[in-house]
This record gives structure tokens, C-alpha cells and sequence, in this order.
């Protein structure tokens, strides 16, 4: 996947990162307790039915359209490993229209009217088992204000998978937070999405030097296969 930031870095930045001990050389691990959390796949991220971004937005302005349903597609797969493994899953979803401190832009999601999903219904191709924990959050990261951190640390959990969106938002807001708190971070890049190239693939980018280990399907269903 390092092919896809390679495009906007600087002929500079490439330089440094040859250059410097600071640049990350090998991966840092994951441990051998892991837990899955999906963040923010919803709806009013997606847009409803699977259309392009610039068509999307104009009924779900948040939409991140095909970018984000190719993911959701990729997570489905990556779904049926984590179950066949047996560790928890977990995902995340907005409080909505209950009253949220994190709102500065002052927007509202709009959903069209009708019989189709809510804006925050999980999206049904990946929908949550009974055994799932769903974590409301009114921030960006999965761990502020939410029950995340305790309930993973009652399972002695030592490494959360992570995936989502938006890769320069939620999903790296929540993966900062896991490494602050003492957990091994795998982000899982093919099942992330952004409404941005440029912000996904450097957000990736950054993710994968400081908090984690960048990691595809193929090196998740390894790991779990391998897990005692």
C-alpha cells in the first residue's frame, strides 16, 4: 500500500526519510490478544444506493460514495476472519441528533425521506451480531467520553485492529487514542476510506510512522491464524 502515498510525498520528504533514525524502519508488533473495531461505517458516510461521490453528496453530504463501499466490501471479508478467530468486534456509530459538543461546522446530515436506512444505521453488509459491541461517541475518537478503553481492558485485550472512516478523522483521531493508551495498533488501510485521496493515503502515511502497523487483509488473516 506504500505505493499509494509515495505520490505525494515530496522528493524532500523522500530524502528524509533515508536519512533519518526518526523514520520508521521496521514495524513495531501487534500483541497476541487482539480486538476488531470498526469505525463510523455508516450510512451518512456512504450515501445510499452505491453511487459515485459527487452523486452521493448532493442527498448525503458527508457521503464518501464508491471509495467507501469498495471498503465496506473488503471489510465483509476481513469480518468473516476476525469471527472465525472468535476475538470481539466492535464498532462505532454517532449519537446523532442527541446533543454532541463536536460540532463546529454546524451541520446536519440529511438522508433522503422515505423507507431507506437511517444516516447512522451501521451499513447492512457488515452488520453487527448479537455478541458485537456497538460504542455511541459524540467525538471523533472511539475512546473520548466512551466505555471503549474499559471494556477492551476487561478482556485483557492488548491490540485493536482498526479500520473505517474517515482515515484522517475518526479512524486516525481513534488510533492515536489506542497507541496513547498502551495498545498495539494494526490499521487494516484497505478497509479504511476518506472523502479525500490525499487525506486517506497521508493519514496513512503518518499513522503508519508514529502509532501503528499498517497492515492489508491477507497480513491480518495471517496474524489471526497465528494467534495462540
Amino acid at each position: 500500500m506504500e505505493e499509494g502515498w509515495r505520490r505525494f510525498l515530496t522528493e524532500n520528504d523522500n530524502a528524509l526519510i533515508a536519512a533519518t533514525s526518526w523514520a520508521k524502519k521496521k514495524p513495531f508488533g501487534l500483541g497476541d490478544r487482539p480486538a476488531l473495531l470498526i469505525v463510523d461505517d455508516y450510512y451518512a458516510a456512504l450515501g445510499y444506493p452505491r453511487m459515485d461521490i459527487l452523486e452521493a453528496v448532493k442527498n448525503w453530504p458527508s457521503a464518501c460514495g464508491m471509495s467507501g463501499w469498495e471498503a465496506i466490501d473488503r471489510t465483509v471479508n476481513l469480518l468473516d476472519s476476525a469471527r472465525s478467530a472468535g476475538i470481539p468486534v466492535f464498532y462505532t456509530t454517532s449519537f446523532g441528533r442527541r446533543p454532541t459538543p463536536w460540532n463546529r461546522k454546524g451541520s446536519t446530515v440529511i438522508s433522503p425521506k422515505g423507507d431507506g436506512p437511517g444516516p447512522y444505521d451501521i451499513a447492512g453488509e457488515i452488520a453487527p451480531f448479537p455478541e458485537d459491541t456497538i460504542i455511541e461517541k459524540s467525538t471523533p475518537s472511539a475512546f473520548q467520553g466512551t466505555s471503549l478503553e474499559i471494556i477492551l481492558r476487561s478482556q485483557n485485550r492488548d491490540t485493536v485492529l482498526v479500520c473505517g472512516e474517515a482515515t484522517s478523522g475518526c479512524v486516525r483521531s481513534t488510533v492515536v487514542d489506542a497507541c496513547t493508551a498502551g495498545f498495539a495498533v494494526g490499521i487494516i488501510g484497505e478497509c479504511c476510506f476518506d472523502r479525500f485521496e490525499a487525506s486517506h493515503w497521508m493519514s496513512l502515511f503518518d499513522m503508519n510512522q508514529k502509532y501503528g502497523d499498517l497492515v492489508d487483509i491477507d497480513d491480518v488473516k495471517a496474524y489471526l491464524k497465528s494467534l495462540p
